[in-house]
């Protein structure tokens, strides 16, 4: 692709790291923005940068927030002795879109793949046992996707906390196996964490 303009290259290139971003779409979108206004430009830039600089993950459940103790935590109308465990941000969101579970959540930020060099103790699992040691917490609802690192990561967990009195459950299994969460429809995601089974059951499939 050839470029009459330095600048416009780099914003493509830059644009095109983007996922599911190829270099024609990148070209669009650059072009797009190079036809707005100036204020629309400055204004995205400087939310990129803001976000990038100033965004914090929240200090108990490693959600992102703008503050160290996200809204969720901080919340007094949320039951703190129940816990989802998720794999990022995107299914805390995907699943607080179905207003169908009031506990609390805990980011892992990924799921164990040793094919992708992701072990134990490169996601925030310490902190999840931490919390279960401490004795408030009573259940933990495993919501990561049905795939084998999902149920690999959800079983480390289980055999971490087991010795300790919190039932362990994982969400029905009306996501398909092999499917994100991210990209279940709010209702089929919604009943699976309201017709929850217990995790030894799961184990059992």
């Amino acid at each position: 692709m050839e470029f009459s303009s330095k600048l416009l290259e780099r914003a493509v290139n830059e644009m095109s790291q983007l996922p599911g971003i190829g270099k024609r779409t990148a070209l669009r979108l650059v072009l797009h923005l190079l036809r707005q206004p100036k204020e629309q430009t400055t204004g995205l830039s400087e939310a990129l940068l803001n976000m990038r600089n100033e965004v914090k993950f929240c200090k108990s459940c490693h959600n992102i927030s703008d503050v160290s103790l996200c809204e969720i935590c901080a919340s007094a109308s949320r039951n703190k002795s129940i816990i989802c465990v998720v794999e990022d941000v995107r299914d805390v969101m995907a699943i607080e879109n179905t207003s169908s579970f009031k506990g609390l959540y805990h980011v892992l930020g990924g799921k164990i793949s040793p094919m992708d060099g992701v072990g134990p103790h490169d996601l925030n699992i310490e902190t999840l046992v931490a919390k279960v040691k401490q004795g408030d917490v009573k259940e933990l609802i495993f919501a990561l996707s049905s795939t084998m690192e999902g149920d690999t990561t959800n079983f480390y967990i289980y055999k971490q906390i087991q010795d300790y009195k919190v039932v362990t459950s994982t969400i029905a299994r009306g996501i398909s196996v092999g499917d994100e969460l991210e990209y279940a429809d709010e209702i089929t995601l919604g009943r699976s964490i309201v017709n929850r089974i217990p995790f030894e059951s799961a184990l059992k499939l």
